[in-house]
């Protein structure tokens, strides 16, 4: 039976809520329609953030992107949203959602909402050596 969209985000608790570590998702299929033309709008969404007690369920994030395909939306609006349904699933450290749409009229849109948790306060980034990618075989 196949899986239908969702609004509904689902959580799981975060194995080390002890340290700050970053979770990196690119989900390049996203789908909503212009509110103006009934279009379908094509972007692909960005997620960072650093989880507090609870990080999102990946299938149900895949449902939950599914559910905008037949909506209307103006780019800045949906991204918003995705964001603040995030954060209200997840109620993260920080999260950062970068939306990038295909061109629309010649234009090419970059929408960027960020969230941070009142109080936190990153860690002093530490900088190490960078390492030229490796082949998977030795020898």
């Amino acid at each position: 039976m196949p899986s239908r969209p969702a609004k509904t985000l689902e959580t799981f608790a975060n194995p080390a809520a002890h340290r700050d570590y970053q979770i990196h998702m690119e989900i390049p299929e996203f789908t909503c329609l212009c509110p103006k033309t009934g279009q379908p709008d094509f972007a692909v969404l960005t997620l960072d953030y650093i989880p507090d007690r609870l990080c999102v369920e990946l299938k149900s994030l895949k449902l939950y992107v599914w559910s905008f395909r037949e909506e209307g939306h103006f780019h800045e609006d949906v991204t918003n949203r995705i964001l603040d349904d995030l954060v209200k699933a997840t109620k993260p450290r920080f999260m950062r959602l970068t939306a990038r749409f295909y061109v629309r009229g010649g234009i090419f849109t970059n929408v960027v909402a960020e969230h941070r948790k009142k109080g936190w306060k990153p860690a002093p980034r530490v900088e190490l050596a960078e390492f030229a990618a490796q082949s998977n075989v030795r020898g």
